[in-house]
């Protein structure tokens, strides 16, 4: 048996957002078809989405009584550093039991509190960094790890040159898997092949200022003939959908949420996007014309910088999202009647997609073992 089947153990920390989560998935499942035996145990923040997703991939978790910063002042700023120190020792009991051969954070709350607990019982740990710009726990933490794993060049200003890893983002195969789709796709939205798509995915939970331009830039996009599939998210998919229906003829559907976005990505001549990392790293997979909408309620400006490293090598467009309401629908209504930018940003986009990032991590999973 070579040691790349040997059985393991495996612990996974991390979460709060999908962009945490399926990542995280993806190195789960990797792991088990490496080898079918491998145990994999996750642990998350209780109250946050992991609790509900990772028992939905099939995948064990436990809790964690944790919390991020409140970056205005809050009264449940001070109960932090408590939450913090019972985490720590809820990890340490968590690994005394599970006994696993590795730790593995993804980022989010709980990554914290057990990757920390996991170097200080000699444990090694892998960090796999998402983002173009790191976040203040993954640095802390990246000093006692043995490997960062990273998606984006540079990264060696936040952490040491010999630890890094180029891997790109573990992203859900089922997304990027377009080839020949079409036909399926222009049945499964009820859209004309003959004319241009314009899809628009704002996040899980959507994304305000998105949805407000695209809802600004219904009448044109109408008189353009183009066609939209929208996702808007639940809390504003009553008035989307409200608002589409004098345009279901045209095409234009709003969506609470896809559920086959690989119809979607696959009928889709330009995207409009947030720019969390697992959106970019699928959009750099399936090679699709994009603009990107930064969101500004994430630590750091993180978006922003994720987005920048795109079009700075003319790989994407950008909006800011204090200036999509104005300038969004006609950005995207150009960018669909040029097809030689769409052609530029869609090969450029796709040289800087790195592929089986999940197999890749866990070749470092068990070399650092």
């Amino acid at each position: 048996m070579s040691l790349q089947q040997r059985k393991i153990k495996v612990i996974i920390s991390g979460g709060g957002t999908g962009g945490h989560i399926f990542p995280a998935v993806a190195i789960a499942n990797e792991l088990k078809r490496v080898n079918a035996e491998n145990e994999i145990l996750f642990v998350g923040a209780e109250g946050r989405m992991e609790m509900e997703k990772v028992p939905a991939a099939g995948y064990r978790i436990i809790g964690l009584k944790i919390a991020g910063i409140q970056r205005k002042f809050d009264l449940k700023n001070f109960l932090l550093p408590f939450k913090v120190f019972a985490s720590v020792m809820k990890s340490r009991s968590i690994i005394h039991n599970f006994k696993p051969d590795v730790a593995v954070g993804v980022g989010g709350y709980a990554s914290g509190p057990l990757l920390y607990a996991a170097t200080m019982l000699k444990i090694p740990s892998l960090i796999q960094e998402q983002n173009s710009f790191a976040g203040i726990t993954n640095k802390i933490l990246s000093k006692r790890a043995k490997k960062i794993c990273v998606a984006y060049e540079g990264m060696e200003k936040y952490f040491s040159k010999d630890k890094i890893v180029m891997t790109g983002n573990p992203v859900r195969q089922d997304v990027i898997q377009i080839e020949g789709k079409k036909k399926e796709a222009l049945e499964y939205f009820k859209l004309d092949g003959n004319k241009k798509t314009l899809l628009v995915i704002g996040g899980s939970l959507g994304a305000r200022s998105i949805n407000r331009a695209v809802l600004n830039g219904l009448a044109r996009f109408g008189e353009k003939n183009i066609q939209v599939i929208w996702q808007t998210g639940k809390g504003f998919f009553a008035t989307a959908n409200d608002a589409v229906k004098k345009f279901e003829t045209s095409g234009i559907h709003a969506h609470e949420f896809i559920n086959r976005m690989d119809l979607a990505f696959s009928c889709a001549d330009i995207v409009i996007s947030r720019a969390g990392a697992s959106s970019v790293s699928e959009l750099q997979l399936v090679a699709k014309p994009c603009i990107l909408v930064p969101s500004p309620n994430v630590a750091e400006d993180h978006q922003t910088k994720n987005a920048m490293a795109l079009v700075n090598k003319q790989a994407a467009l950008l909006v800011k999202d204090s200036e999509a309401e104005q300038l969004l629908a006609e950005t995207a209504i150009v960018l669909i009647g040029d097809p030689e930018k769409q052609k530029k940003l869609s090969q450029n986009i796709s040289q800087l997609a790195l592929k089986d990032s999940a197999a890749k991590i866990v070749e470092e999973i068990y070399r650092i073992i």
